[in-house]
């Protein structure tokens, strides 16, 4: 009775779901210099490319998922996948094929946003607050892999709080905090998809795999809702969404750093390595580290500032702080930073600004 039970979940989760979940086919017109060095995406990142057509002028098709997020017509999915996309099509699960216009994205949460023409009893798909995941509960994935359209997987939350580092090759420097990790089978062409509960709420997008042969190997990672409900409504109004900004990079204080900076090897927070430049972190007069030393063969710089706090909230490492500004700040808002200096406590404010994308960045450098 008990298999029967989770059947009739699991069936009914894919019968309310999966007509809103949309493959996503993109083109891009591709110059001969791009074919010289053109290769598959390396993983984490993938959105299940196809062979390009022998024919003078060069294109490049690949494939993704994505879900309807309202009945305006505005489909989620992953910047990856429509990354300069010269053409998108969605199709839907009954074979609707409509073009698509992009209406926002966000490289820095991996996020994008298309707008159709809304076909007729296409549903919007609802979604869950990922802050209240536990590990161990049903994990739902519907998406496109290898092109296999409406194809559902059963696992669980592995892990929560995960951080991912993006792709480089789309010019972002930057992690996506608190991802959703899951045993859900992912393969490419998952982008984009949708990672639901037992209720069929949307949990988290399927964005990513860690494996070493580019296909599921039980380690998925999804964007958490926490995230694409603060993103996806900024792309739709603005096309764009503002990261709040402090303007460091650094890492977690570990005992071996603690103890080269003559701190307790109990002492955790985040260690400020570098302050950029016309930053809130420049104006409050925070430290970046100074001095080299040799840990387990690495050269590693030490010497700066230790984040402890940042408001109420404890940060015992890097990830606490990348967390707790992409999910509780705004920009514009004021944060106050408690800092070890020099192995004295310090207290200090600033003002969070916009996050410069990738081009500004390298302007500012």
């Amino acid at each position: 009775e008990d298999i029967l039970a989770i059947e009739g979940t699991l069936e009914k989760i894919y019968d309310d779901v999966n007509p809103s979940v949309v493959n996503i086919r993109v083109v891009k017109k591709i110059s001969p210099e791009d074919m010289k060095g053109l290769q598959i995406p390396k993983i984490p990142f993938f959105g299940l490319p196809q062979e390009e057509d022998q024919n003078p002028e060069q294109y490049q098709s690949g494939l993704g998922s994505g879900f309807v997020w309202d009945q305006q017509g505005h489909i989620v999915t992953n910047n990856h996948v429509i990354h300069q996309a010269d053409k998108i099509e969605v199709t839907f699960s009954d074979g609707t094929i409509e073009p698509a216009e992009l209406v926002g994205t966000d490289p820095d949460s991996d996020l994008a946003v298309l707008e159709i023409k809304m076909p007729d009893g296409i549903t919007p798909l609802q979604l869950a607050d990922s802050n209240k995941l536990k590990v161990g509960q049903l994990a739902i994935a519907i998406g496109n892999p290898f092109g296999l359209s409406g194809t559902m997987t059963v696992g669980i939350v592995s892990a929560l709080g995960r951080s991912l580092p993006l792709n480089e090759e789309l010019g972002v420097n930057y992690t996506i905090p608190d991802i959703i990790q899951t045993d859900a089978p992912i393969n490419p062409g998952n982008s984009g998809g949708v990672l639901v509960n037992d209720l069929g709420f949307v949990i988290g997008v399927t964005a990513a795999i860690e494996s070493p042969v580019g296909a599921n190997a039980g380690i998925g990672f999804a964007i958490p809702s926490a995230i694409v409900c603060r993103v996806v409504p900024a792309l739709i109004n603005d096309g764009r969404y503002d990261h709040s900004w402090l303007g460091i990079s650094g890492t977690s204080l570990v005992p071996d750093l603690a103890t080269a900076m003559n701190l307790d090897s109990t002492q955790r927070g985040a260690l400020v390595v570098d302050v950029m430049p016309n930053s809130p972190a420049e104006d409050a007069g925070l430290k970046g580290s100074d001095r080299q030393i040799e840990i387990e063969g690495i050269q590693v710089r030490v010497g700066g500032d230790v984040i402890t706090a940042i408001d109420t909230q404890p940060i015992n490492e890097m990830d606490d702080l990348i967390a707790f500004l992409a999910g509780k700040t705004e920009v514009g808002q004021e944060v106050s930073l408690t800092i070890i200096r020099n192995g004295k406590a310090e207290r200090t404010s600033l003002t969070l600004a916009s996050r410069p994308n990738s081009n500004e960045m390298k302007q500012a450098e």
